[in-house]
């Protein structure tokens, strides 16, 4: 277990503000900010275990910001991505303990880049309009995989979105109502595979006051102004993000 000092607790507070923040601007990208930074100054499944908490109240907010009707009918909307991506993050959370550390990184850091870099390149990736069950299914499968070793499933939810060409304010609800199930399937999941355990349980709650003041300062901000700017700035830090993953990934020690 990493040594927790009062230098590690403010920078992991100031991470998990700022993924609060990004997430407040354009919706997702909070578990992959607190991966990112926290994983590069303790190891990535402490990383994980202490994300796990802010994610999960920071999603619940966001998908309630306009009520439980509304969340449920995201909920209706999206039930075959939801089931598919649930029975694979509770499977794929079982790898983390097993999964050597250069690959947990880079099966993190790979992805990252790669949307990143492609949306911002202008070449985001392509699904069929509307994208049929089987297609779904499948993408909620890869989310899940994704979500279950690292807490990340935001590139392949946010493809299906923009697939579906969603509304800003629907896409932000959606996210939250998909994150936010996925967080609490996360917890029981990383709870019986002892990655959230009660060294990790403490931290990752006092890390949630901070998640919670930046995503308010996110939604302030994106009900303000132009999504598309802070969308493009999110991508930019998510490639920088996945491209220090990867670069640990493969030079580990």
């Amino acid at each position: 277990m990493d040594a927790l000092s009062p230098d590690l607790l403010f920078f992991a507070c100031a991470v998990a503000a700022l993924g609060g923040l990004v997430k407040g601007m354009v919706g997702f990208a909070m578990p992959m900010v607190m991966i990112s930074g926290l994983s590069s100054v303790i190891s990535p499944e402490v990383a994980l275990a202490w994300l796990i908490l802010p994610t999960l109240v920071t999603n619940l907010w966001q998908a309630l910001r306009q009520g439980v009707r509304a969340a449920a009918g995201s909920v209706r909307r999206f039930r075959w991505f939801l089931m598919a991506g649930f029975v694979v993050m509770v499977a794929s959370a079982q790898l983390v303990q097993f999964l050597p550390r250069p690959v947990m990184l880079l099966l993190i850091g790979v992805p990252i880049t790669l949307y990143a870099g492609m949306t911002l390149m202008g070449r985001p990736l392509r699904l069929p309009r509307p994208p049929g069950r089987s297609t779904e299914l499948g993408i909620g499968a890869l989310a899940g995989f994704f979500g279950g070793v690292s807490g990340v499933w935001g590139p392949p939810t946010v493809a299906l979105l923009v697939a579906l060409d969603t509304e800003k304010t629907d896409q932000m609800r959606v996210q939250g109502v998909i994150y936010g199930a996925g967080a609490v399937v996360l917890v029981g999941a990383h709870l019986a595979s002892g990655v959230l355990n009660a060294a990790t349980l403490p931290v990752s709650a006092a890390l949630v006051l901070p998640g919670v003041l930046g995503i308010w300062a996110g939604f302030r901000i994106q009900d303000r102004i132009d999504q598309t700017t802070f969308r493009q700035l999110t991508l930019f830090v998510l490639l920088v993000a996945g491209l220090n993953l990867v670069r640990r990934g493969l030079f580990a020690v």
